[in-house]
């Protein structure tokens, strides 16, 4: 923040060096621009109505392109439930119990408390302790012949995969755009509706409504760029459906065996 705030103070130095040397010897071959359409006040105004479309647009595809890919790994993760649900129908009798309540219990943990927690950014140890029991006590399963070694194998690999797309479900829970994006998007969008007052404008009847429809146009733009800034929560949050369609595919697979 201090580096843009440094930045911002260079260039209104260079603002003012440049009104000097031309008040001076440049102004003779210039004229006055005082007027609120002039050329300064015209190229002012484009330029901060251009640096707000460009930070509303970082503002708001960023989070949108994170949301999706966010939403796309719950699925994969979800999926990774299943296929272990189904990898553990080729353990033994107890150990094959145990892994499937395990998997059903992480599922609706994820589902029912974890996903309210994510709105802070980060996942709850409770789901990372779920996965570890049911992977150390398939670890510790003895297999004395092959086809048990290919059960406890494949239903590991996918743990593994669950495990895999968990992390990944963290730093998506953690990623926002940077604050500095959020306060200049709502800093040159006051800009946009004050600057024909700072030019000198004095909008009378009703010249000053479509400022104030802009107004409240501008204010809810902002408004969404601050509401999409978190994946798992706000306009486009990305929600636990996943988890509840591996559930309902749990409960149809263990009322099919």
């Amino acid at each position: 923040m201090v580096v843009y705030l440094l930045t911002a103070a260079c260039a209104i130095g260079v603002v003012l060096l440049a009104s000097r040397l031309a008040a001076g010897r440049l102004g003779r071959r210039g004229t006055d621009d005082g007027e609120p359409g002039g050329a300064t006040a015209g190229h002012a105004g484009s330029m901060i109505s251009a640096l707000f479309l460009l930070a509303f647009a970082v503002a708001i595809v960023v989070p949108w392109t994170t949301a999706d890919a966010a939403r796309l790994n719950t699925y994969t993760e979800a999926q990774a439930i299943t296929e272990a649900y189904w990898a553990a129908e080729r353990l033994p009798a107890g150990p094959k119990e145990h892994a499937r309540a395990a998997l059903v219990d992480y599922a609706r943990f994820v589902r029912d408390e974890e996903w309210p927690r994510m709105a802070e950014g980060r996942l709850s140890p409770g789901g990372w302790t779920r996965l570890d029991a049911v992977r150390r006590e398939i670890i510790a399963l003895p297999a004395p012949e092959d086809e048990i070694k290919d059960a406890r194998a494949a239903f590991l690999e996918q743990v593994t995969a669950i495990s895999a797309a968990r992390h990944q479900r963290a730093m998506d829970a953690g990623t926002r755009p940077p604050p500095a994006l959020l306060v200049i998007t709502a800093v040159t969008g006051l800009l946009v509706v004050l600057f024909p007052f700072l030019a000198g404008a004095r909008p009378r009847g009703l010249a000053a409504l479509p400022l104030a429809l802009m107004a409240g146009l501008l204010a809810v733009g902002v408004y969404l760029a601050v509401d999409i800034s978190h994946t798992f929560t706000g306009g486009l949050g990305v929600g636990p459906d996943a988890f509840g369609a591996a559930l309902e595919e749990i409960k149809r697979v263990s009322g099919g065996s």
